[in-house]
């Protein structure tokens, strides 16, 4: 995409900011409501929203609830106007979707992948799985309008590549986004994959009511996505929400940034599988003794002996919890969060991780910040982070679509329905 047509994106903020507040509200909008929301006249919103729905990407839905007069007409963002890519890209996985303008998946499709494999092993191993996927599928490219990718790493969104990523080597300033681009010939776009978690589960999932909310990813790492005012939090370069390098214990176990007693080197997925082979070789009583040592062990099978009863796993996991609940009574106490959401790999623990670590923030954190913030699983599981790239995928296709539609004076090609 050329630098014009991304400057053109952001070009127009009265469209955007009632195209925004049409997406975000699933149940459809009116466009008193909408004026009312902005302060103006509703002349002045109804002449935008003519033209949204003469470019086909704004839907009139029936009648809402009246609030005295006649019931009005609310608007509803067109999912059929287009379709998005949301790539997962992890530690050690791969998952894709092809999601329309509302989030609902259509086809998906997943693999297993090492990241420390370099730039060019990995994103070859994309570019197969997308181009299966849409080869087996009724998704075409011409009905895709933007991709959205998430990382392991710290990313530069402008620029579109990570920098200094620790469990990426070989990543650091690859360009990511411009070689996407150029495989597809799409807009693509990069983040943080718990950034994009705290996205997806902030557009469709449990922070849908929640303006001010973090998402807490736990894998092999630990990651933190913050959304403030229902947008992405970066920092200035992008590094914002590491708080699985956050410092739990000076004297700690080697993290992979370089420190020590990083909360990721004490508490991740990696962690807790390292302690349980020590504790299996150090010979105490465990269900993970038994196991088929033919592969590694890994941090899922502690978690399966946990679910069976096992003591020394359940106390992996809850010392686990009561780590990480300690460094997000200091997250809860900074910004006030009114919504703690906890995915990753990690979270399919459930109770026996997010019980101690509400436990932990109830005992550190402020009375009235840890009563106002709700810790809750993420509803949207696995696809946590592929539906967050599916969500900026969708934002800012939209406004890129918008853009084109008017300068061609063309209305949007609306997709045949999956």
């Amino acid at each position: 995409m050329s630098a014009s047509s991304r400057r053109a994106i952001v070009k127009q903020p009265n469209k955007d900011v009632v195209l925004d507040m049409i997406r975000r509200s699933p149940e459809g909008i009116s466009r008193a409501e909408i004026a009312e929301s902005l302060s103006v006249s509703r002349a002045t919103v109804s002449a935008i929203v003519d033209r949204l729905i003469a470019s086909g990407i704004v839907l009139e839905r029936g009648a809402g609830v009246s609030r005295g007069g006649r019931r009005p007409i609310v608007l509803q963002l067109n999912p059929d106007a287009g379709r998005v890519l949301g790539i997962d890209l992890g530690a050690t996985h791969l998952l894709v979707v092809v999601s329309d303008l509302s989030g609902h998946v259509l086809v998906e499709a997943e693999k297993q992948l090492d990241i420390s494999d370099g730039p060019e092993v990995c994103l070859e191993q994309v570019r197969r799985l997308v181009d299966e996927l849409l080869s087996q599928r009724a998704v075409t490219w011409e009905q895709i309008w933007a991709v959205g990718m998430g990382v392991p790493g710290p990313v530069i969104t402008a620029q579109g590549m990570v920098s200094y990523p620790p469990i990426m080597p070989g990543w650091d300033r690859f360009p990511i986004r411009q070689h996407l681009e150029s495989l597809w010939h799409k807009p693509a776009f990069v983040d943080n994959d718990a950034d994009l978690g705290a996205l997806g589960e902030g557009t469709f999932g449990a922070g849908r009511d929640e303006s001010h909310l973090a998402y807490i990813k736990i894998g092999t790492g630990i990651g933190c996505g913050i959304l403030l005012d229902g947008k992405i939090y970066h920092g200035v370069l992008g590094t914002a929400g590491e708080i699985g390098h956050v410092t739990i214990s000076p004297d700690g176990p080697p993290c992979k940034c370089g420190n020590y007693g990083c909360l990721e080197a004490m508490a991740g997925g990696r962690a807790i599988a390292q302690r349980a082979k020590l504790a299996v070789a150090a010979g105490q009583p465990t269900m993970l003794a038994h196991r088929n040592h033919e592969r590694p062990l890994t941090d899922q099978d502690v978690i399966q002996a946990a679910r069976a009863g096992d003591p020394l796993s359940q106390q992996l996991l809850s010392d686990a919890g009561r780590l990480i609940g300690t460094a997000l009574a200091s997250l809860i106490n900074l910004l006030n969060p009114g919504l703690i959401i906890i995915g990753g790999r990690m979270a399919t623990a459930e109770d026996l991780l997010l019980e101690p670590i509400r436990e932990a923030v109830q005992q550190r954190s402020l009375r009235a910040s840890f009563q106002a913030a709700r810790i809750v699983p993420a509803a949207l599981g696995r696809r946590t982070t592929a539906l967050g790239a599916a969500a900026l995928a969708i934002e800012n296709g939209l406004r890129l679509a918008l853009y084109q539609s008017h300068s061609s004076q063309q209305k949007i090609k609306v997709v045949e329905p999956v």
